[in-house]
Order: structure tokens, then C-alpha cells, then sequence
């Protein structure tokens, strides 16, 4: 997810699929992004503060770092091309 930038029609329809899922179910999402980020990925800062007012209302947030498993073994996975 906020692989790329969206337009302000595909940033409100996440938010009203997150409106709708908020409360009702589980929901993991993974990102390359901070949320610090979100805000120029879907353009529109009111939109990307009611997503994460959701998403991270109730949440466990668990940040991942170190080097990346695909890069680190990059050969054995794809190969020696």
C-alpha cells in the first residue's frame, strides 16, 4: 500500500472502504511509507487524517526494519541473473 501516489477519486474510495471496515473486522496493511508520508502519497491531508485515525485507532502498529529479505538473498530467490 502508498506504493504510488493516487488521484483525490481513488484516495476516497480507500477511505470509505476503511470507513466501512473500521470497527466491523481486522485489518493489516503494509506499507514502504511512514504515515508521515501519507499525506503527499493520496494528496489530500483531510482524507489521509481520517484514514489513519482508523487505522491506527485500536491498533498494533509493528515497524519492521533492517535489510531487506528479498535484496539480502536476492540470488537464491531469483537466481543469478
Amino acid at each position: 500500500l502508498m506504493f504510488m501516489a493516487i488521484d483525490r477519486h481513488e484516495a476516497n474510495l480507500f477511505f470509505q472502504l476503511i470507513n466501512q471496515l473500521y470497527g466491523q473486522t481486522s485489518i493489516i496493511i503494509t506499507s514502504n511509507k511512514g504515515p508521515e508520508e501519507w499525506g503527499d502519497i493520496l494528496g489530500d491531508p483531510a482524507i489521509t487524517t481520517a484514514i489513519l485515525d482508523r487505522l491506527i485507532h485500536k491498533s498494533e502498529v509493528i515497524h519492521l526494519t533492517g535489510d531487506s529479505y528479498r535484496l539480502k538473498h536476492r540470488q537464491t530467490i531469483f537466481g543469478n541473473n
